[in-house]
């Protein structure tokens, strides 16, 4: 066997921590979606249809990088799960807008009070100035990658990545 072949891919310091932080998140999400009865892609639509309030299905299948028979699939089993309904579009008869219920609207208060709970209790040693810097730097961090990221598509690794294999650390 060569050496290569059962090697563990891992990584350190902040790279480890970013993943380890978005595993947790993930977690998070899909234990909310469990909770409401949704899947990961049901409460995706959810969490966009409540943050720009009304948006058309091609949009939404645009966003979630779905099709449009994807999303007609999902908005169907949310409209009568009593979460989305559909509003007709003023301008063109042939589309139409999804948009939260009320019970939608609850439980997504609900889902964001719970959030920021868990996120008040996970930072409270940092105090206030602490969570502002945290804060910027995450942000910061998220942009610059968003940046990069599409600026590396389509990018062919020429050299071999690093790998590690002992200590602490954190796999994709």
């Amino acid at each position: 066997m060569s050496s290569e072949i059962g090697a563990s891919h891992t990584l350190d310091g902040f790279p480890a921590a970013a993943v380890e932080f978005v595993n947790v998140m993930q977690r998070n999400r899909e234990r909310i979606a469990e909770d409401a009865g949704l899947s990961a892609s049901e409460l995706r639509a959810m969490f966009r249809v409540a943050a720009v309030v009304s948006i058309t299905p091609k949009e939404l299948a645009a966003h979630l990088d779905m099709t449009t028979a994807a999303i007609t699939f999902i908005s169907r089993r949310l409209v009568e799960a009593g979460l989305l309904h559909r509003v007709a579009h003023p301008n063109d008869r042939r589309s139409l807008y999804l948009e939260l219920t009320p019970l939608a609207h609850q439980m997504m208060f609900e889902v964001h009070r719970d959030f920021v709970a868990l996120l008040e209790a996970a930072t409270s040693e940092l105090g206030s100035v602490g969570v502002d810097r945290f804060s910027s730097s995450l942000r910061s961090v998220a942009r610059s990658m968003a940046i990069h990221a599409t600026r590396t598509e389509g990018v062919t690794f020429h050299k071999a990545p690093r790998t590690r294999t002992t200590g602490p650390a954190s796999h994709l």
